[in-house]
């Protein structure tokens, strides 16, 4: 039988540093929640805004797959692979932090935020050699399409992203027996399975096949994270 675990907008953890403003769907940094240590193989969904100029200083990672989704404006990225990029709005950066690295992040414009959303993955190897990878997707229009799949990552993981007008309905079935969705409204309104979410709700599904989604408003986006439950 299907099971839903809803996370509203407004129950997430909150830190707002100045230079930066970070919504939490589960436990990460100063905020911590014994019932939301993440979703199958989801860790972290953090939904942040960095001040032009402002970012996040050279630090360490290992063995955790980091997605950044653009949403606004763009974020410098330099690590110790020697990659040196720009992430715009629409693009997605993966990095398989594997047996470790180092990086940066930086608003790359002095004069406007950046918005985006930092998404963690336990991978499904450890001490991988670590790889980085820029992708630009299509953004599906009235459709489903992939952004990431276990050809980008190190798990067996699949995203899909659409912009929808009002009252467009689709399906989505799950590319692996056994996993799990996590649905993650980033803008306007949709049902899933006949329940409700509004922007920046999330929601995961476990125990189905299939998923039926309908749009209520126009221009609404939605982000579906098709992931292992078992890690």
């Amino acid at each position: 039988m299907a099971q839903y675990t809803y996370h509203k907008a407004d129950t997430r953890g909150h830190d707002y540093l100045g230079w930066l403003d970070s919504k939490k769907t589960f436990s990460f940094g100063e905020y911590y929640n014994p019932k939301r240590m993440g979703f199958g193989a989801l860790r972290v969904l953090n939904d942040d805004i960095v001040e032009g100029g402002k970012g996040f200083g050279e630090h360490p990672h290992d063995n955790m797959e980091i997605v950044s989704i653009a949403l606004e404006g763009g974020l410098e990225h330099k690590d110790s692979m020697g990659n040196v990029k720009v992430l715009l709005e629409g693009q997605v950066q993966v990095m398989s932090t594997g047996s470790g690295i180092f990086h940066s992040e930086y608003n790359h414009y002095a004069d406007r935020p950046a918005a985006f959303l930092q998404i963690w993955l336990y991978p499904n190897q450890l001490n991988i050699t670590p790889r980085y990878t820029q992708l630009s997707p299509e953004k599906g229009q009235n459709t489903l399409l992939p952004i990431i799949s276990p050809d980008n990552i190190q798990q067996d993981a699949w995203f899909y992203s659409g912009v929808f007008e009002k009252d467009i309905q689709t399906a989505y079935r799950l590319q692996k027996p056994g996993n799990g969705i996590y649905a993650f409204v980033i803008k306007g309104s949709f049902t899933i399975d006949g329940k409700t979410l509004q922007t920046r709700d999330g929601m995961g599904i476990q125990e189905i096949d299939v998923v039926h989604i309908t749009s209520l408003e126009d221009n609404g986006e939605i982000l579906l994270m098709d992931i292992p439950m078992d890690i």
